[in-house]
């Protein structure tokens, strides 16, 4: 499993803290980390919650990672952008067994965490419980294991409401602002991770022309 791990400006200091976190627990799973920032205040580029959710929902689409980590100063708005685009599901998670049940019960791609609440003493050791619950086992069996049937049933309910609802990415795409797009997708490392990794020639080709 791939994962990104994404910092909008107002957190970007402690990038560093959650990287090392999700790093420890995710390669004891053999899982890879790429980090695509923001890596401290001082980056040239700088990221809103609105572009983290771009960037987030480019990767998963373009099938770059397969989950992501992000979040901001409470964690709402970062789940709001990307719970605004198609093929995400992001959950609000603020300790170890809200992980573990969204990835149980919700089984989605995608976490926003509240960076800026509860942050003090022990917030690295919250952090590595927040991430071992959320990896521990393979997603979407149900929690408890008695209402397993239904959760993965609506489950599937959702995905196709929102595949109504949502409009194709590479049209969003298209449509957004061009200097909010290109601002989301300009960090030191996208060029490096996504061209190389992205299953999507339609967004690459696109997103190349807009960097370019």
């Amino acid at each position: 499993m791939k994962i990104a791990l994404i910092n909008e400006n107002s957190q970007a200091s402690k990038n560093k803290v959650i990287y090392d976190a999700l790093k420890e627990v995710c390669d004891k799973k053999g899982y890879q980390v790429i980090n695509f920032g923001m890596y401290s205040d001082e980056d040239k580029n700088s990221l809103t919650y609105v572009q983290v959710g771009i960037l987030a929902a480019i990767l998963l689409n373009s099938q770059v990672v397969d989950y992501v980590v992000t979040g901001c100063g409470t964690g709402e708005g970062a789940m709001l952008a990307l719970n605004s685009f198609p093929n995400v599901i992001c959950g609000h998670i603020v300790d170890s067994s809200d992980a573990y049940m969204f990835s149980q019960i919700n089984d989605g791609n995608a976490i926003a965490l509240p960076f800026a609440k509860g942050f003090g003493w022990g917030a690295e050791l919250n952090l590595k419980y927040i991430f071992e619950k959320l990896f521990e086992e393979e997603s979407g069996k149900g929690y408890p294991k008695e209402r397993a049937i239904p959760e993965q049933k609506n489950k599937k309910i959702l995905d196709e409401v929102k595949k109504v609802t949502y409009k194709n990415m590479i049209e969003i795409l298209k449509e957004l602002d061009k200097d909010l797009l290109k601002g989301a997708i300009s960090g030191d490392k996208f060029k490096e991770y996504f061209f190389e990794n992205s299953k999507d020639k339609e967004i690459s080709d696109f997103l190349r022309n807009i960097l370019d």
